[in-house]
């Protein structure tokens, strides 16, 4: 994935009617193109139905937003990774910050998480990311790497070479706040830090993504900071034809 990554990340918006739309016309405003990856990530309901219309555009790849670490089993409300697996999907979203500050998911999780993508056959795409109150006490740096030491931790060192990590501070998230590319590189080159000391040159390998707040007005500036390889894009990802803007970039 060490190609500049465009992942679009629709939350809990674009039912599967709206994700045929969406997709048809992103699709026709967006010609193939063998120089970036770009993801689109819908909620799960509409999984099946983006797995189709993205069946004959392999440049164009299928997310999914959410995974249990168990391939089935009674787990009301989730989607194993074999599942996801079976609707297209190529990558699982792990970690995001909205999971783990609305919903309790744990460094632990996000673990089990990791590993279950892995042995579905999926490629992680590990979220990590400050919270203001984290930022203002100069702790960023020990949260972000404590994260992705946790994500990481059940991998084989081939697996991780082959996954993407997403810097995205909370504070960033939603709320028009972005973090200055200066800053995004501090913690992308910690984080490539990291993945030298693990995997030595195949750190290379790993995209670092940025997200929180991007939008097609930032996102040239985003990805020409040092050690930011892609985005990772919420609110800006719903409109078909600004999201063909931003995969351009």
């Amino acid at each position: 994935m060490r190609k500049p990554v465009f992942a679009a990340n629709w939350k809990m918006n674009h039912g599967p009617q709206d994700t045929r739309a969406f997709l048809t016309r992103f699709l026709a405003v967006y010609p193939p193109r063998d120089d970036r990856t770009v993801i689109v990530l819908p909620p799960a309901v509409s999984l099946a139905v983006a797995g189709f219309a993205l069946r004959d555009r392999p440049d164009v790849q299928l997310g999914v937003q959410s995974i249990h670490w168990e391939d089935k089993g009674a787990f009301t409300g989730e989607t194993s990774a074999p599942m996801a697996r079976d609707c297209g999907a190529t990558v699982a979203l792990v970690g995001h910050s909205e999971r783990r500050q609305l919903f309790g998911e744990t460094d632990d999780m996000t673990a089990r998480k990791c590993a279950a993508a892995v042995r579905a056959g999926l490629t992680p795409l590990l979220c990590v990311g400050e919270r203001i109150e984290e930022r203002d006490r100069g702790i960023t740096l020990a949260v972000v790497l404590r994260q992705v030491k946790a994500g990481l931790s059940r991998l084989d060192k081939s697996h991780i070479a082959s996954m993407a990590i997403a810097y995205e501070p909370v504070w960033a998230i939603g709320t028009g706040k972005t973090a200055r590319p200066e800053d995004a590189t501090i913690v992308h080159t910690a984080i490539r830090r990291h993945l030298r000391e693990v995997i030595t040159s195949r750190a290379e390998d790993v995209a670092i993504l940025y997200g929180g707040s991007v939008t097609a007005e930032n996102a040239a500036e985003l990805l020409a900071a040092p050690e930011v390889n892609g985005l990772l894009v919420g609110s800006a990802s719903l409109d078909a034809d600004t999201w063909a803007r931003i995969a351009s970039t």
